[in-house]
């Protein structure tokens, strides 16, 4: 493969200042406001040509100019970019920084960027806020295979991750991996601190140039150094650290840890970069992941994780990440799982994703592609692999010393955006459910959440549906079969009855002995208040 790089940005804490006010009002926004909905939602698709065209024909508008360097890779002329940057921060300063190269002090001197700079919005504790977000430019612009040593940007991995992330406050944040630092930039915003790690000097260096880019919407002040050494190196709230895994952590403690983890399984003879081979045979970066964070969680603490795990003939698909735990339980430092499977992929599918991922493709050398493509197949086939699953791990130290409980969901279908609200309600209702029996659970009062529906289906001469369908809005968008029975009591939970006395009065309506009504009701609003179907109001 390529050579390693050397690191790519560097920006002071001055020049931090002026690159903000120099971009200023450089926002999706504003965007979306010159190439139009059409180029901005094929941006989103990593699709440039749109955007491009849009941009181009707006001119010397700013925010076009800046689009078309920084983010569509056109070259433009030095005068150009004077006149787009402004607030004290001209070309020169962005050729210091590493951001672009020009030929010349001349005003028709082509620029080029040599990096990915785009905007990115988010929100920090219900306030909106305006990022961007420094890469190395993606094939999409390049038109060229990946560098071994690339930078990812903000894709839908990440975004998937930072969707899934439970953002209430928290003490101490490890971004494992961090990458360009999009996780960790999340991470202050409702954390006291943050350490981020990743075995990728120029990886590193990228995040700590968003991090001091973006320090004044962290609420951080401008004062520190930015880098990245061995050890940590702090960045206002982020502290960056290098090393593989849990390695540059050992012996600490975190209350929550996030994972964009390079987790793609890479045979021997496939293409191989930094932001996601960790160098690891098949799914080992995520079973070691898997078995040994809970090392450095602290009681109640949570892992959020993404990743891949093989799928072998004969086995379900959680066999494999239950031994994982069960290594974690026998080492002391079992946790609580919630695995939920978005996708699965046969060997071919899993080739032709990765491979088109690292811009390998017939039309760039038929033989190259072809090579790779059967080296992945013949190492599955050997393997005796049938399909790699992909989704989201949610692990959690217990408080208390018990055993750690375990759920696997195979869910593909649209999920609620951000689906991390969720994930923490569901954790808050297993412990609230964990700590009640039946008798004390048919005690409380629920009500139906407000994206729940009930959908029935029957043929038109019958007097009852043939069946009834809970469905839920938010959340996973779950649908639950239900009985006449269970229909009949999430339609009563209004808050005013118990659980125990709608039953009674379905059993005195359906003609059935109450004992019988409330035994199956049990476990049946178990399942709904953990999934979010009813809320409990007592």
């Amino acid at each position: 493969m390529t050579a390693q790089r050397s690191a790519p940005v560097v920006l002071t804490g001055a020049d931090a200042f002026a690159l903000r006010e120099a971009l200023g009002e450089w926002t999706i926004g504003a965007i979306t406001e010159v190439v139009g909905d059409r180029a901005a939602r094929a941006l989103d698709r990593e699709q440039i040509v749109p955007a491009r065209m849009a941009a181009r024909a707006a001119g010397t508008e700013r925010v076009a100019l800046l689009t078309r360097l920084f983010t569509l890779g056109d070259t433009l002329s030095r005068a150009e970019i004077e006149n787009a940057l402004t607030g004290g921060f001209g070309v020169d300063d962005a050729e210091r920084a590493g951001l672009l190269v020009c030929a010349g002090a001349s005003g028709d001197d082509p620029v080029r960027a040599l990096v990915d700079l785009r905007p990115y919005a988010t929100d920090v504790g219900g306030d909106p806020r305006h990022w961007w977000i420094a890469s190395d430019r993606g094939e999409a612009v390049t038109s060229h295979e990946l560098l071994d040593d690339h930078v990812l940007g903000v894709g839908g991995a990440s975004l998937t991750l930072a969707s899934a992330t439970m953002r209430g406050p928290v003490g101490r944040v490890l971004d494992l991996g961090t990458g360009c630092g999009i996780q960790a930039l999340h991470a202050a915003g409702h954390a006291t601190s943050v350490v981020a790690t990743d075995t990728s000097t120029r990886a590193l260096a990228f995040a700590a140039f968003n991090v001091a880019l973006n320090r004044e919407a962290l609420g951080a002040g401008d004062a520190g150094r930015n880098g990245a050494s061995r050890g940590a190196q702090a960045a206002g709230e982020i502290s960056l650290r290098e090393g593989s895994l849990l390695e540059p952590v050992t012996g600490e403690a975190f209350d929550l840890v996030v994972s964009n983890p390079p987790f793609v399984i890479t045979p021997e003879g496939t293409p191989s970069f930094e932001y996601r081979d960790a160098g690891f045979a098949g799914d080992g970066v995520v079973s070691a992941l898997v078995s040994g964070v809970g090392s450095v969680l602290a009681p109640g603490g949570v892992a959020q994780m993404l990743g891949n795990w093989e799928i072998r003939a004969g086995e379900k698909w959680s066999d494999r990440i239950d031994s994982w735990l069960e290594a974690a339980a026998r080492a002391g430092h079992g946790v609580d799982a919630w695995v939920v499977q978005r996708d699965a992929l046969d060997a071919a599918e899993y080739a032709e994703t990765w491979l088109r991922d690292a811009g390998v493709t017939p039309e760039r050398g038929r033989d190259r592609h072809d090579e790779a493509y059967e080296a992945y197949l013949a190492d599955f086939d050997r393997r005796g692999i049938e399909a790699i699953g992909f989704g989201i791990i949610t692990l959690r130290r217990p408080a208390t010393d018990r055993p750690g409980w375990r759920r696997f969901e195979e869910l593909e279908g649209a999920m609620q955006e951000p689906i991390g609200p969720h994930l923490a309600a569901a954790l808050e209702a297993r412990d609230w459910l964990d700590s009640r029996d039946d008798a004390e659970l048919l005690t409380g009062h629920f009500t139906v959440a407000g994206d729940v529906t009930t959908e029935s289906y029957g043929r038109p001469t019958q007097a009852d549906p043939e069946h009834i369908l809970l469905r839920q809005g938010g959340g996973f968008g779950r649908a639950v079969r239900a009985d006449t029975a269970l229909a009949g009591f999430v339609s009563a939970c209004d808050g005013e009855l118990t659980a125990g006395q709608i039953g009674h009065a379905l059993a005195a309506l359906l003609g059935v002995p109450a004992e019988t009504i409330l035994a199956g009701l049990a476990p049946a609003i178990r399942e709904l208040v953990l999934d979010g179907f009813l809320l409990r109001t007592s």
